[in-house]
């Protein structure tokens, strides 16, 4: 095996016992990213000289007997979202030509702190409006859409290009291209980990997380990404935690809601079928399922649609009026299209999500979590524009996608995305767990003892 290949948990152990360097792995990943960019095309920019300095400094530190701990060493792939001082945040869009952040986020230098090494900013959907990343190809196919918005994340962690890298989620966007792609995508709960100096799409929405090759390895992340700060205004001032690393197979007593409505609805049937068998998996490790009720259901899309819109159009005011031909089509249609929505309408969806919220927490009071498809069909053609269900049934690609994981950005509840198997085609299928606020622990343990029971598994096919 080669040390790309490592998981984070597997990397960080070789790296503190000094049988791997961070100069060895960071080299290896910077071999594997000119082998596959060329047909991933998974990163924005790649900062080689600067991550070589990372990493003969991160083994500098080793060799005084300085180690901070799993991240040391440790290459990671940040979305272009997410400013890192003196690198270029681009949101993989011509708006931002030639931008460079004059400071690192927090969570940049959370994880700089911690010893992980920068190996690049990875694409996103431009400025996270969209659910493909076209730029980028799936890791599994590359005539395949990657997912998005953090679609260059998981790719790039898929591939072997990064160990770990950092997505943004406003109505899926970690967890999407995290089950497209095979790997593991955590939406911590809203306000847990920080979001000053990242580029907001919907302020009231957004969230950033780990894509990661294991549930274990998402919890490492969130240890270094979780905690208060006051300049995210939405930022939860609540005790620390520790989230990894996680232990134990044995889920007696944890009760698992599965969906009677929604969440099967107009879901392929090898993505059922794969989804629920694993939720069986559950069952034989000792949980309990319990059938639940789903909500206002025929709320969910327009709330999400209600809040997002305007929400992105006044952010991008600015320069929806003074450049807008330097946006991508798809994206400045919404844009505009939020300069038409009635302020009611916006006002009404904030009602609307309080009142979700109040209804899931309700729900979550009889269950521990629940579990479901993380979206409802694999990976589609580039450029396919629309499914077809059995029933007749057309759904844009974009709100298909969006459809399962929007209300767990809704009402900010915490969600777990981690693979459960492959179609016909060889194509991953996601399981997304979802819980209470703050119940990121219990998302982790069940993952991981789902994680443990099944075969271990390697990267992606195309990479």
């Amino acid at each position: 095996m080669q040390p790309y290949e490592l998981t984070l948990s597997a990397a960080a152990d070789a790296v503190r016992t000094r049988r791997l360097s961070p100069v060895e792995l960071v080299d290896s990943v910077l071999e594997r990213v000119e082998r596959a960019e060329p047909h991933l095309q998974a990163y924005a920019t790649v900062t080689a000289e600067h991550t070589r300095r990372a990493a003969r400094a991160a083994e500098d530190d080793l060799a005084a007997g300085r180690h901070r701990g799993p991240l040391h060493g440790i290459p990671m792939g940040l979305k272009d979202l997410i400013d890192v001082a003196g690198i270029a945040t681009s949101a993989s869009s011509r708006v931002r030509a030639g931008h460079r952040a004059e400071a690192s986020s927090t969570v940049a230098a959370r994880l700089e702190a911690g010893g992980a090494v920068l190996v690049g900013k990875t694409h996103t959907h431009e400025f996270a409006y969209g659910l493909t990343t076209p730029q980028t190809s799936n890791a599994w196919d590359t005539g395949r859409v990657a997912g998005g918005s953090s679609g260059g994340s998981a790719v790039a962690v898929a591939a072997g290009t990064a160990t770990f890298a950092l997505g943004t989620d406003t109505g899926g966007s970690i967890r999407v291209p995290a089950a497209l792609n095979g790997v593991v995508g955590l939406k911590p709960t809203y306000g847990l980990v920080p979001r000053h100096g990242v580029t907001s799409l919907s302020w009231s929405l957004d969230h950033v997380g780990p894509i990661t090759r294991t549930v274990e390895d998402a919890a490492l992340v969130l240890d270094t990404l979780a905690g208060h700060d006051p300049r995210d205004p939405a930022s939860l001032a609540v005790p620390a935690a520790r989230y990894g690393p996680v232990a134990g197979t044995n889920l007696r007593g944890l009760r698992v809601g599965v969906p009677r409505n929604y969440y099967f609805d107009h879901v392929d049937p090898e993505v059922e079928s794969a989804v629920r068998d694993a939720i069986d998996r559950l069952e034989e490790l000792g949980a309990r399922l319990v059938e639940v009720e789903i909500p206002m259901t025929r709320y969910i899309q327009a709330t999400q649609w209600g809040l997002m819109v305007p929400e992105a159009t006044a952010y991008h005011e600015r320069t929806l009026r003074t450049v807008p031909e330097l946006y991508q089509a798809d994206v400045r249609i919404l844009l505009e299209a939020g300069e038409l929505m009635p302020a009611g309408d916006y006002l009404r969806a904030q009602r609307a999500r309080t009142l979700m919220r109040r209804e899931w927490a309700a729900m979550l009071r009889d269950v521990d979590l629940i579990a479901a498809p993380s979206v409802p069909a694999t990976a589609v053609e580039a450029g396919q524009e629309t499914i077809t269900w059995a029933d007749g049934t057309v759904e844009g690609v974009s709100d298909a996608y969006v459809r399962l994981s929007s209300p767990a950005n809704i009402t900010g509840v915490p969600s777990l995305s981690l693979p459960v198997g492959h179609d016909a085609a060889g194509l991953p299928i996601g399981m997304q767990l979802l819980g209470r606020p703050l119940g990121e622990r219990v998302l982790l343990r069940a993952g991981h003892a789902y994680e443990r029971s099944r075969p271990a598994r390697g990267l992606a096919r195309a990479a």
